[in-house]
């Protein structure tokens, strides 16, 4: 296998989780960053697994130094980057008339700008490499609604954001994506669930039917359907691709 490196932050859970152990298949090595250090631990195992390399790194990307406390150990150990998957990020599902300052840019500090300064930081190592940059997006920023307002707004900003670092990278030889997955069932999704449904007089797996079915979708997608898309954006097959938003979704969004 040749010598590939690969970055996936959020890695502990989720997408992340799931895309870290695809990338393993592909990459000779998988740099592992999230904030559960315990966690990180059970997917480097996974990774470990395949025959691949993995350095768990337990840190807070919200925090301005987390980038260099990124790249800083990759290249230390590996020597190059050759993609960035930007996974990691929860922001906070609450009324947009209730929701406090701090709420509101909570999630934009993790998701939106801790993506934005790693992705600089490590954009000198992907320009060597010729390598591959995803955004992770949501459906919710398109189609906005009073109780995730700050879930699209930080959404669309994300694929705002990969737009402008793809023009740079047509000039620098570095390939920059974003993508937009719909409903899919994380533990997060779970513990959201958990919290609604009582609020709502329901069970909790009535409301976990209702939520697709209020979407218009068959059923909730899965991690690991996300992390195989994940993987062809960032192989060979998809290198001409950049600039691109490509939604997963079930069909919940219905407009062109």
């Amino acid at each position: 296998m040749k010598s590939t490196v690969a970055i996936v932050t959020g890695a502990s859970q989720g997408i992340g989780r799931a895309a870290a152990i695809r990338l393993a298949r592909d990459f000779s090595a998988v740099v592992l960053a999230a904030r559960n250090a315990e966690a990180l631990e059970e997917v480097a195992a996974r990774v470990k697994e395949t025959g691949a390399e993995a350095l768990p790194l337990a840190l807070d990307l919200s925090r301005t130094d987390a980038p260099e406390a990124i790249v800083g150990p990759t290249l230390d150990r590996f020597g190059r980057i050759d993609a960035l998957l930007n996974i990691a990020g929860a922001v906070p599902q609450i009324d947009l008339f209730e929701m406090t300052d701090e709420q509101w840019y909570s999630g934009m500090e993790l998701k939106l700008h801790g993506a934005r300064r790693l992705t600089i930081r490590a954009w000198d190592a992907l320009k060597q490499t010729q390598g591959s940059v995803v955004f992770m997006s949501g459906s919710a920023a398109l189609d906005p609604k009073p109780g995730f307002a700050a879930v699209a707004a930080t959404n669309a900003a994300i694929t705002a954001l990969a737009k402008a670092f793809a023009e740079q990278g047509i000039e620098d030889g570095v390939q920059v994506n974003s993508i937009v997955p719909g409903a899919v069932m994380t533990g997060r999704r779970r513990t959201f669930l958990q919290k609604w449904a009582p609020a709502h007089h329901m069970s909790v797996e009535e409301a976990t039917k209702k939520f697709p079915e209020d979407a218009g979708i068959s059923r909730y997608g899965q991690p690991e359907e996300i992390a195989d898309l994940l993987g062809f954006m960032v192989s060979p097959a998809a290198k001409w691709m950049t600039g691109a938003s490509l939604r997963m979704d079930g069909g919940e969004i219905k407009g062109i």
